[in-house]
């Protein structure tokens, strides 16, 4: 899910991608990864239409904001791998046994109001992050902790997983609500929105969903305002 090519929340395995679709881009990937000698972390995106097909846009060198995901649907720790590429130490892993074990989901928690998305920089004044199994929080956020106005907005990455997608949105949901900042603005709010969106939790959605989400919240307090 984004805003103006900005992802918010991030999630895996996408419901909108067949596991035999999901072995044939992970085999593409990989051809080309081989084709270059790549040998470090990195991601390549691809795109996927309505008609279910898919077209390549980029590769990242390097580890994403969204890695967490990865690390917890898979049970590897990406950092400590790349780590250990440089070093020139051989993978612990083969191929084969990387496979899918939990579902996962990311919100990128920011400093930003969660209507009008304008930054909300400033002190934190209260700080209580979530916990318990099934949820992490990478985060350099604490009370007291100013957020600068000069840099992204980004305070912290919530990340949720369960053994199916219904368990890691419904522990995502109690994560969100646990989630207490104070002093500042952050969209915690419109993420509490989009993961009672209908389109979402059928996992029928598409990168025009966060717009028609905020339309449909206009429109309500247009209507509220008129009554």
């Amino acid at each position: 899910m984004q805003r103006r090519h900005q992802k918010m929340i991030e999630e895996a395995p996408s419901p909108a991608v067949s596991p035999e679709l999901r072995r044939e881009m992970g085999e593409v990937a990989l051809k080309a990864m081989r084709g270059i000698g790549y040998n470090n972390v990195g991601t390549i995106e691809f795109l996927l239409d309505e008609k279910g097909n898919y077209y390549f846009i980029e590769m990242n060198t390097r580890i994403q904001v969204e890695h967490p995901v990865t690390e917890q649907v898979y049970g590897l720790d990406l950092v400590r791998l790349q780590i250990k590429l440089a070093n020139g130490d051989p993978l612990e892993r083969t191929q084969e046994s990387v496979v899918p074990r939990f579902h996962a989901i990311e919100c990128r928690v920011n400093a930003e109001d969660p209507r009008t998305f304008a930054p909300s920089p400033g002190t934190i004044t209260g700080y209580h992050q979530p916990g318990g199994y099934g949820v992490r929080v990478d985060t350099m956020a604490y009370e007291d902790y100013r957020v600068q106005p000069y840099y992204d907005s980004l305070v912290a990455k919530l990340i949720c997983w369960g053994d199916k997608r219904e368990v890691a949105i419904s522990r995502m949901r109690r994560a969100l609500e646990e989630y207490v900042i104070e002093g500042i603005k952050t969209n915690i709010p419109f993420h509490r929105r989009v993961l009672e969106h209908q389109g979402f939790l059928t996992g029928r959605y598409d990168t025009r969903i966060v717009d028609q989400i905020m339309s449909a919240g206009a429109e309500a307090a247009a209507r509220s305002d008129g009554g």
